[in-house]
């Protein structure tokens, strides 16, 4: 577990909650399993106490689930959740597309140019960690520059929920191929100030993530062949 290093004491809470989260987004954390606490604390070189209340903040996320005397245990992705929370998501990144056209800055775009230009080189190169972390700066910037924080706080959350589901899906060619050409368009529409070209293109983006998503999960149910 890469993410499961000894941290510093500065800022702990904030730190378990963060590795915690990438442990479990990243998949080294299986839906399902059951939180193994004193491996953890040993690999954080942290007490029971505060890892517990970082799995508090996990729970309320709905990426853990707590049981009285029995732990904590991480909640399996579903295709009801998938199909319950995409639709919202897309809706609310669709939003913070049309407001960032309005608030951005040519100095923000550019930045999210250049940060597409280097998910583009990580697409040539194959390489999918990479191309997954640009991929959620690229929508993280665009969300922030829609100036608006009960958006900005919504949209993290479920968008949470919905990463890990997004990383432990199997990315195809053809899938990969098909988001960064919709990503080529999110770039078009974002440069030329296209709030409502923008809001659409993002909608279909985030229908096709839910679509290959739910592909995903259904070859992972008991006799999928």
């Amino acid at each position: 577990m890469n993410a499961a290093q000894p941290i510093k004491r500065t800022s702990l809470h904030q730190q378990l909650v963060s590795r915690l989260q990438q442990l479990i987004i990243n998949g080294d954390l299986a839906p399902g399993a059951k939180v193994p606490e004193k491996d953890l604390c040993a690999q954080f070189d942290v007490s029971r106490t505060p890892l517990r209340e970082a799995l508090k903040v996990l729970a309320s996320d709905g990426l853990v689930r707590l049981e009285p005397n029995r732990g904590a245990w991480v909640t399996p992705v579903t295709v009801a959740e998938v199909d319950e929370v995409f639709p919202v998501l897309g809706a609310l990144e669709a939003l913070s597309g049309e407001l960032a056209c309005r608030a951005m800055t040519d100095g923000e775009i550019t930045a999210v140019r250049d940060l597409h230009d280097q998910m583009m080189r990580s697409y040539a190169a194959r390489d999918l960690k990479s191309y997954f972390a640009l991929n959620q700066q690229i929508h993280r910037a665009i969300l922030l520059a829609a100036r608006n924080n009960t958006l900005t706080a919504s949209c993290l959350a479920l968008s949470l929920r919905m990463q890990r589901a997004r990383y432990l899906a199997n990315m195809t060619e053809g899938r990969w191929a098909q988001a960064v050409a919709e990503h080529e368009d999110i770039i078009t529409h974002l440069s030329a100030r296209d709030g409502a070209a923008l809001g659409q293109t993002l909608l279909r983006h985030m229908e096709a993530k839910r679509a290959s998503v739910i592909q995903w999960l259904q070859t992972q149910e008991p006799g999928a062949a």
